[in-house]
């Protein structure tokens, strides 16, 4: 990502561009349809205009603020900030592996954006544009708190469609208040949520219909809003502006400077918005220069369709109710669906694949960066297959793309020295003035639509130039002409060797780490300016490059090829429904923890650590989340191995007094010499959902003791007289345990939060002994270490 050394300012008499992309909530790992959708779009928009000569400023950074944070929280065991640091720290790695390029990329949880968003809502307030409403809102008696609209789910009111969020619906995009929804239920807790009554603020829309409409009308056609975006825009006012509430019943927000209302927050799509200012105010103290000079700069946003709405009607509302001069959106790029394979892509429900996954893979960015921007879903759906990735790298990007670039850099190496010959004085080659009409006219549609955001159509011309270059290599048999006439394969391949600066200039905004590298072996230090005057240069392709100038590294292939054994491991590594994932995910977790990898806080003489408190009840169910729920039984480890694909884990066969033995994979091998895991009774978690781990399915889970200092790791050991099949339990919590744990829960990390270990070696729980009817198990010498 860009340094933030170098602050930017408007310059008077420039064209100046302030480019925003939606802010990426902070509760997940953003999916490639989030990523084609906002930064990538708006990275190659910036790159493009940084060409181009304007003066650009790219802003974004991570929304943080909301009850979708809370209830991430609460589900990993951390505080909003640390929710938020994680996920931050995460979007931001996977940002930078794809070269986004923001000037400043920050969060929402600032001062300035309290500040400013405080200053707004002050400024509605003194216009008479904000009301007090006593209304019923929607809350959960499981989790004991109103819920957040998002995380209300029903039937929509407009279309049907049963799995509508109460803020909007991702069928037909209806916008909706929670209490609109038909049959509605807690996303959270699946459980009917009742009416109460609480008090909120309401913005009045219906006030500045009469603007908002205005600035819709002149803005859509000066700015060329997309079909999409008007369509969508349209829709929404046609309804009529209904007031809106902009505060919510929550803790983790900006709070609302208004007696009375100390215990709320503002609504995160009143905030959200904001935060396009505030990053910028966290960018540079003259932030007004860039945000109230609507004459100087052109603010442009990229988002997806879903988030349409916002940006083009409450936000400008918002903005215009204040009365003050800000820059408002003139331009807006907005993409439809990009869906995965059979099904759309879902952070909450896991399908598809995420940017940390596309790192993990070995592609390069460039590649991925590549396809997602000739699949970007313009004016439809789009559909990421992996079938259609494998073939636009292989023959497009390697047979087409690197094929020219490589086969015209070798040839300049090994008949002409490595240097660039040039075209002899007084000659002229009707094929290179072909040549040359040609691209310029694919160079000029290039700039064409770019300036009008269409990437894909770009991209296209862009790999035009390319096709056209291999075409000319092939017609006009360069080697050939060695032989024959040297002075035309030096004008050829001149032409061609131009085409490669060109094609890495034209390709920078899309591919930047694929431009560094053909620059390196053209022996080239920049790129050539994206002006007008690049159409006049590809004209005359044999002279972009000077006679006599020469190469740089070694021509080595920039692409290669994925081989159908890859393309078939990706497609069952990311085939489907990730749930099968998640949960092998959580059971690698829970691995890790059997080895220690996370340590429990060292004990200070005299003091107890402070366990992680339980939570009261799951809300699912309604029941205690305690030790009755865990499965915990009593197993006989019948033999051990270790992994075939995973040095630090052991395989093991476990009889549990089932009809046939489960299998278990634990990560005990750096701990445990495999002759001691043979024909041993242990303490298994057996109510685990099964997980695949490095290829092995895994049933299950043993408990063991960790050190403080993770210098020992023992097995629990059950009581003398114990067999396979035992329950294990604690006197005082009766009950049987569930069929199944659902690891969105965490209950069992809930429970085994209040697991410890007594001075004579005693497991317990929350203090009382844990065991079997013969007596309590135990651990050999671990003494005030942690249960996993």
């Amino acid at each position: 990502m860009a340094s933030e050394t170098a602050l930017k300012a408007p310059i008077p008499g420039q064209r100046n561009i302030l480019i925003t992309s939606a802010l990426p909530y902070v509760n997940n790992v953003p999916h490639l349809g989030n990523i084609i959708g906002s930064v990538l779009s708006a990275d190659v928009y910036a790159r493009f205009t940084r060409a181009r000569g304007y003066n650009t400023l790219f802003v974004c950074g991570t929304d943080e603020y909301g009850t979708a944070t809370e209830t991430k929280a609460l589900e990993e065991g951390l505080t909003c900030q640390e929710i938020c640091d994680k996920y931050n720290a995460i979007h931001t790695d996977i940002y930078r592996w794809f070269d986004i390029s923001f000037d400043k990329f920050g969060r929402t949880p600032t001062a300035a954006q309290t500040a400013i968003a405080q200053r707004i809502f002050l400024d509605l307030q003194a216009r008479g544009l904000l009301h007090e409403r006593t209304t019923e809102q929607l809350y959960s008696e499981a989790l004991g708190k109103f819920l957040a609209d998002r995380y209300v789910i029903g039937t929509c009111p407009k279309c049907g469609y049963e799995d509508a969020r109460g803020d909007q619906c991702d069928k037909c995009g209806a916008l909706l208040n929670p209490t609109e929804l038909l049959n509605p239920r807690c996303a959270i807790t699946k459980t009917v949520p009742v009416l109460r009554e609480t008090r909120h603020i309401f913005l009045d829309l219906p006030r500045l219909s009469e603007q908002v409409q205005a600035y819709i009308d002149a803005t859509s056609e000066v700015g060329g809003w997309s079909s999409n975006c008007v369509q969508v825009t349209k829709a929404w006012m046609k309804q009529g502006l209904k007031d809106r509430s902009i505060t919510r019943d929550l803790k983790w927000g900006t709070p609302v400077p208004l007696e009375g209302f100390e215990n709320k927050v503002f609504y995160v799509w009143f905030d959200a918005p904001i935060g396009y200012i505030s990053i910028t105010a966290n960018y540079t103290d003259d932030w007004e220069a860039w945000w109230k000079n609507p004459e100087e700069v052109e603010l442009v946003q990229f988002m997806g369709k879903d988030n349409v709405p916002f940006h083009t009607v409450i936000f400008p509302a918002t903005l215009l109710g204040t009365g003050d001069k800000w820059t408002m959106m003139r331009t807006i790029s907005v993409t439809e669906y990009l869906n995965y394979e059979d099904g759309k892509f879902s952070k909450s429900r896991g399908v598809g694949v995420f940017g940390n996954d596309a790192k993990n893979t070995g592609i390069p960015s460039e590649v991925w960066r590549y396809y997602l921007l000739a699949l970007r879903p313009e004016t439809s759906d789009a559909v990421f297959q992996w079938d259609d990735f494998v073939a636009k790298n292989n023959a497009e990007l390697n047979d087409n793309l690197g094929n020219f670039i490589n086969r015209t850099l070798k040839f300049i190496t090994a008949r002409f020295e490595a240097k660039v010959p040039g075209v002899k004085q007084g000659s002229v080659y009707e094929v290179i003035d072909q040549l040359g009409q040609r691209v310029a006219g694919l160079v000029e549609q290039y700039l064409q639509s770019m300036e009008a955001q269409r990437m894909k159509d770009s991209l296209k011309s862009a790999m035009l130039v390319s096709k056209a270059g291999n075409a000319f290599f092939q017609e006009t048999e360069i080697w050939v002409a060695y032989k024959s006439d040297r002075d035309a394969a030096a004008a050829y391949i001149s032409a061609c060797g131009g085409l490669v600066l060109l094609l890495a200039s034209l390709l920078e905004p899309f591919m930047p780490a694929f431009t560094a590298a053909a620059l390196s072996q053209l022996g080239v230090d920049k790129v050539l300016p994206l002006d007008n005057g690049i159409v006049a240069s590809s004209r005359s392709p044999a002279t972009i490059l000077p006679a006599g100038h020469a190469l740089g590294s070694e021509a080595v292939p920039l692409f290669r090829k994925i081989t159908e054994e890859e393309a078939a491991g990706l497609r069952v590594r990311f085939a489907g429904n990730q749930a099968e994932r998640e949960a092998s995910d959580a059971a690698e977790a829970a691995a890790k923890l059997t080895l220690g990898e996370e340590k429990a806080p060292a004990e200070a003489p005299g003091k107890k650590v402070k366990a992680k408190k339980a939570a009261p009840a799951d809300p699912a169910t309604n029941r205690p989340v305690d030790v009755s729920r865990v499965d915990l039984r009593v197993g006989l480890i019948k033999k051990a191995w270790k992994h075939p694909g995973a040095d630090s884990l052991y395989v093991e066969e476990v009889d549990l007094g089932e009809e046939t033995t489960r299998t278990v994979v634990s990560g005990l091998v750096k701990h445990i010499p495999e002759a001691e895991m043979q024909e041993r009774l242990a303490v298994f978690v057996c109510n685990l959902k099964p997980a695949n781990m490095r290829g092995q399915r895994s049933e299950g889970m043993v408990l063991a003791a960790n050190a403080p200092d993770d210098a020992k790791v023992e097995l629990v050991t059950p009581p003398p007289g114990s067999k396979p099949g035992d329950r294990v339990g604690v006197d005082g919590f009766p009950g049987e345990p569930d069929a199944r744990l659902n690891p969105k829960h965490n209950i069992f990390e809930a429970v085994s939060a209040e697991l410890g270990i007594s001075e004579d070696g005693v497991v317990t729980y929350r203090g009382k002994p844990l065991g079997t009817q013969n007596g309590a198990c135990t651990v050999p010498t671990v003494r005030s270490g942690i249960i996993r």
